[in-house]
């Protein structure tokens, strides 16, 4: 099975969601035909990527045709993201992967043909392919080959603008490439070993014997060991705040789903925050927070989180741990589903999964199906039939939105404590401490103060409590 796939022309962006900072994206894409590679630092072979010019290879291993389909366009998605030209795409329907190059003897072949007749620099698996497939592949195909996860990799790392975002991306290459270090023929030893006599190139040449490879190892567990100490640091940073915000009795709220179902334009749209919004997957890396309030004045926090998508790499997974904890830690979640999207409910089931491996499936969920404006009028109504709690929703045209903001609200933990109390006007730092964090029911001013009927958490109902009524 063969499929042609050509590159989407973007719809014009809004020019209110963060369109600098996409411009400035933009203005560092890669041009098709120059190499991308680059010195290696640590004399392996680790190079950036070359994805120019690539054709796709997936193995249907189960499911429908419609899955398959669906699974090589998401990739060729992630490819264009990269700053690739997909050329072509190659399905093969096999019981499991080839152990030996991923694809089967004819496949390969066929493959080749194909590469040849593009033109392509780069193949690109759908998959993660053990260090010996890859070697393999490459050999046969005379062309670099990557894999899914080492492609998720490299978005991450042109993406990654903070510098938590680069460390966690950082340490999720590494982890990915120890066991794939491969050395250049003859370079790979550096001293021959063993004591004299013993053979080897003579005088100057006998020692430890450490390879160059080993020293690459040692030098790549070495910068992982640092990278997690600062990703732990940064945590309890982390940590510190949020325990500030419930201190405060400030709730929190996180909108998660699947890269590109328009999470950064619900949370421009609820909040004005001017997030980064592009038509491409992980566009988002590093999580926004922006404080919002309800109709009925309390405060709480909407939180931005990193996409997902099926089959995330689990180095990302442990890497962005600390990052995806937030959502974890959460009061509720805004689970945003794409309803124009192929397969909504395999995006649904991803991003439940990756939610289940970080505590976070116990969090109160509001699901939103966005882009409706963008689906046709029968997905509308079947997934309205398949999910009749979820919200539907346009961040682009705003439908929905009014009704989103109010279940939000809805849904937020409500102080425990209420009472009635009167404010002498002095202290207005009271009453500002109780419009902040709690919830004010009614209000009037009187001669000796401010009276207020409020719910309030218990810690503040104390403070409160020697102005009672």
């Amino acid at each position: 099975m063969r499929n042609t796939y050509q590159t989407p022309v973007l719809d014009e962006l809004d020019p209110t969601t963060g369109d600098l900072e996409l411009e400035e994206r933009h203005s560092l894409r890669r041009v098709a035909g120059l190499s991308t590679e680059l010195t290696d630092v640590t004399e392996v072979e680790y190079r950036q990527l070359r994805l120019e010019r690539v054709v796709l290879v997936g193995v249907w291993t189960e499911g429908s045709v419609e899955d398959a389909d669906n699974s090589l366009t998401e990739l060729a998605a992630l490819a264009e993201t990269a700053g690739s030209q997909v050329l072509e795409g190659l399905i093969q329907r096999r019981r499991q992967p080839d152990a030996a190059t991923f694809i089967g003897r004819g496949k390969v072949d066929e493959l080749r043909d194909v590469v040849i007749m593009t033109g392509a620099d780069t193949v690109i698996c759908d998959g993660e392919l053990s260090p010996s497939q890859l070697r393999k592949l490459e050999e046969q195909v005379k062309v670099k080959v990557v894999d899914r996860t080492a492609l998720i990799l490299d978005i991450f790392a042109q993406h990654a603008k903070s510098r938590e975002g680069k460390a966690q991306v950082e340490l999720a290459q590494l982890q990915y490439l120890l066991p794939r270090l491969r050395g250049w023929g003859d370079s790979l030893s550096r001293q021959g070993g063993g004591a004299g006599g013993s053979g080897g190139g003579g005088v100057g040449t006998r020692g430890p014997g450490e390879t160059k490879l080993e020293t690459d190892r040692r030098r790549i567990n070495t910068r992982i060991a640092k990278l997690r100490r600062e990703i732990k640091a940064m945590k309890t940073v982390r940590e510190t705040k949020r325990s500030r915000r419930i201190a405060n009795g400030v709730p929190a709220v996180a909108i998660a789903g699947y890269t590109n179902a328009g999470k950064s334009s619900l949370l421009n749209r609820l909040t004005s925050a001017g997030v980064l919004v592009e038509d491409a997957l992980f566009a988002t890396l590093d999580p926004t927070t922006r404080r919002t309030a309800a109709e009925d004045g309390r405060v709480f926090t909407l939180s931005d989180t990193v996409g997902f998508v099926r089959h995330l790499p689990h180095q990302i997974v442990e890497a962005f741990r600390s990052t995806l904890e937030e959502v974890a830690q959460a009061d509720l979640v805004v689970h945003v589903v794409d309803g124009a999207h192929p397969d909504p409910e395999g995006q649904l089931s991803a991003v439940r999964e990756v939610l289940g491996e970080v505590g976070a499936d116990r969090i109160p969920e509001l699901l939103v199906i966005n882009k409706v404006d963008a689906a046709d009028e029968e997905t509308v109504l079947r997934l309205k039939r398949a999910w009749p709690e979820a919200l539907f929703v346009s961040a682009r045209s705003g439908a929905g939105i009014a009704e989103l903001h109010k279940a939000i609200a809805d849904r937020l933990p409500r102080p425990a404590v209420e009472l009635r109390v009167l404010i002498p006007y002095d202290r207005g730092d009271l009453v500002a401490r109780v419009h902040r964090s709690g919830q004010v029911l009614q209000s009037r001013h009187l001669d000796d103060g401010t009276e207020l009927l409020v719910r309030v958490d218990e810690h503040l109902a104390a403070e409160l409590s020697d102005h009672q009524c």
